[in-house]
């Protein structure tokens, strides 16, 4: 869906104006919306289930990312430093994969007794994807690698990292209307 098209008044209008709201209270709101918007029907105003799909979308990309280092790594003509970075990455993206996987399936399980304690655990396991992610991109500081290929890992990377982040703002604004 196009900004435009995302503007005009529609039933689903005021899903996508929550959602815009919503991300606006993140460190990335222009990708947070870009990135959600398309589920507006399904969030409709609901931030549990805004913070859930900004962790799913989160998960697919965090995957897909991790599958397209691993496919890199093997290119032929790298030095074994470039492969060390682009395997360690992939190793860094697929604990990241498991702790958002984790927090997802988390959420599912809330109910109002032990709310404050899997938020809790939620906003850890998020908290530790981000680490992770960090973790890979320093893999590729400095000179170990240059060229397309480190350009294009670099963009993946940030990209994943970004979204975490604002997942981890949107599961911290669902856990904070509860407290």
């Amino acid at each position: 869906m196009d900004s435009a098209s995302a503007a005009r008044p529609t039933a689903g209008g005021t899903n996508t104006e929550f959602i815009r709201t919503s991300c606006s209270a993140t460190t990335y709101p222009k990708l947070c919306y870009t990135s959600l918007s398309t589920h507006a029907a399904a969030v409709r105003h609901d931030p549990k289930l805004l913070a859930h799909t900004a962790l799913s979308v989160t998960l697919d990309s965090a995957r897909s990312t991790s599958t397209m280092i691993g496919k890199l790594s093997h290119i032929r003509g790298m030095r074994p430093r470039e492969v060390g970075a682009m395997q360690d990455c992939v190793e860094e993206l697929s604990d990241s994969v498991y702790q958002l996987s984790r927090s997802m399936k988390e959420m599912n399980e809330i109910k109002g007794s032990n709310f404050g304690m899997i938020m809790s655990d939620v906003q850890t396991w998020v908290s530790a994807a981000m680490t992770d992610e960090d973790t890979c991109m320093d893999g590729f500081a400095g000179k170990v690698m240059n060229g397309k290929v480190k350009t294009a890992v670099r963009e993946k990377i940030v990209n994943v990292a970004h979204l975490t982040s604002n997942a981890l703002a949107l599961i911290n604004r669902y856990a904070a209307l509860h407290n």
